[in-house]
């Protein structure tokens, strides 16, 4: 059986569950560490806005690697490249557990990031091999849930870790179950025919210090303003030199061609919005509870926990809707839920009852998931079958690109309001709201449809 056909079972569901499950790992292993930010950073002395950066590190690794680790699948294999990324993701993971020091657990962190690109950026164009072309609007409703309801549950899961463990166990838990996809799931995932082309290298290193200078520079603007300007400057000529290079290639490595395509250009826009809001209200919320608010630690996880409850509620009911209403509105309406509820937060006094914190930490869920199925469909969907790994890596790179821009924004709030900074960084998750919303209101498109088999 040709692999375009899908795989037979059972091995569908091997490797379906290996491949759902490292993206799961690896979204999760975003926002997990949110909650024991505040403990992180007095067990290692450091301050608020230093804490940001080992969220920070594991998001920019991840945004600096997609691209590349896309174009090395299509070249070497996806198989291949899921396994090498599962194996250094579990590996940094190990060492993320026992790092003793600040910097070493920020060096440990981009090692992680770089594995998690790796199994990230060959995820949707593997689950195009495991099912078949008919099915494949089901498997883009499976990752999707996938990513939404783990970027919404990571600082849940961890408040629960931390329960009962220390902080090094948020990252020493992802050890066995790598290995177990490692050793058990891998084997199962489909093997495709090879893109015959070399990789290039000038392209990727030219991605890498764009993206990567870009987030650094924007952390660094209040701390010291000259490099920071230096920086972005040199992120502005690499991305220039980027655009030109692959504009006239026929496969580039940055997917151009894609946002030529109003729909999907709009979703990618979109996208990195949302993402940048949530990323920002995740890591500022659990100080702002503790903080602002006068929770303890244990109250802080649960009211963490509506969020991804409602996510997990509204996303499967959002994608089926999406075949009804136009994704447009429902994702407009969804990030306009999530501002609205991020706005009553900021305006309630401490004094609030922990349930009303909750039903608007439950609002916040459901508006993101409304709007999170619908838009990954719209993106996976919109572009051609054969551009389906350029649009797999793309559609990676604005979820990740967002929630690194929102975690660099994060730090910039927490050093430029010292004593407001969990206040400042949720305005400017409402500002993402808010431009996510509006974005998605001028994207025009109507119901989506499965792709044709």
């Amino acid at each position: 059986m040709h692999v375009s056909d899908g795989l037979p079972t059972p091995r569908k569901y091997w490797a379906l569950a290996a491949t759902l499950l490292a993206m799961a790992m690896t979204v999760l292993e975003a926002t997990i560490t949110n909650i024991a930010l505040p403990t992180i950073a007095r067990d290692l002395a450091i301050q608020p806005a230093q804490a940001v950066w080992i969220v920070n590190a594991y998001q920019l690794a991840i945004v600096v690697g997609l691209l590349p680790c896309s174009s090395l699948g299509e070249i070497y294999g996806y198989r291949r490249v899921f396994a090498v990324g599962m194996a250094l993701f579990t590996a940094a993971s190990a060492g993320c557990a026992i790092a003793g020091s600040f910097d070493l657990l920020i060096g440990f962190r981009l090692l992680q990031g770089l594995g998690a690109a790796a199994t990230m950026s060959v995820t949707p164009a593997l689950l195009r091999f495991i099912y078949s072309q008919k099915q494949f609007g089901r498997a883009i409703g499976f990752n999707a849930l996938v990513v939404a309801c783990s970027s919404a549950a990571g600082p849940v899961i961890g408040s629960l870790i931390l329960s009962v463990a220390s902080w090094p166990w948020l990252f020493a838990v992802n050890v066995p179950i790598g290995i177990a996809i490692l050793a058990f799931g891998v084997k199962h995932q489909p093997v495709t025919e090879l893109a015959k082309r070399d990789f290039d290298w000038l392209s990727a290193l030219l991605s890498a210090l764009f993206f990567g200078l870009l987030i650094y520079g924007v952390d660094h603007l209040l701390s010291d303003f000259g490099t920071a300007m230096i920086t972005l400057v040199a992120s502005a000529v690499a991305g220039f030199l980027l655009i030109r290079r692959e504009l006239p290639r026929a496969v580039p490595l940055l997917p151009l061609d894609l946002l030529r395509i109003r729909v999907f250009a709009f979703s990618i826009g979109a996208s990195v919005c949302a993402f940048s809001a949530q990323t920002a209200a995740f890591i500022s919320l659990p100080f702002y509870f503790q903080q602002a608010m006068g929770r303890s630690q244990l109250e802080t996880g649960l009211l963490m926990m509506p969020w991804p409850l409602a996510v997990a509620i509204a996303a499967p009911v959002s994608g089926r809707v999406s075949e009804m209403i136009s994704p447009s509105v429902l994702c407009s309406l969804g990030t306009a839920l999530l501002g609205l509820s991020l706005t009553t937060m900021i305006l309630l006094p401490a004094s609030v009852p922990n349930g009303v914190l909750m039903g608007c930490m439950a609002v916040a869920g459901a508006g993101f998931g409304m709007f999170q199925t619908p838009n990954n469909r719209v993106m996976l969907t919109a572009a051609p079958r054969a551009r389906s790994g350029g649009a797999g890596g793309l559609q990676a790179t604005a979820r990740q690109f967002g929630m690194a821009w929102g975690a660099a924004l994060t730090a910039l709030a927490f050093t430029a309001l010292p004593s407001h900074g969990p206040t400042g960084a949720l305005t400017l998750a409402v500002v993402f709201t808010i431009a996510s919303s509006i974005v998605s209101a001028a994207r025009k498109g109507g119901k989506l449809r499965a792709p044709a088999g």
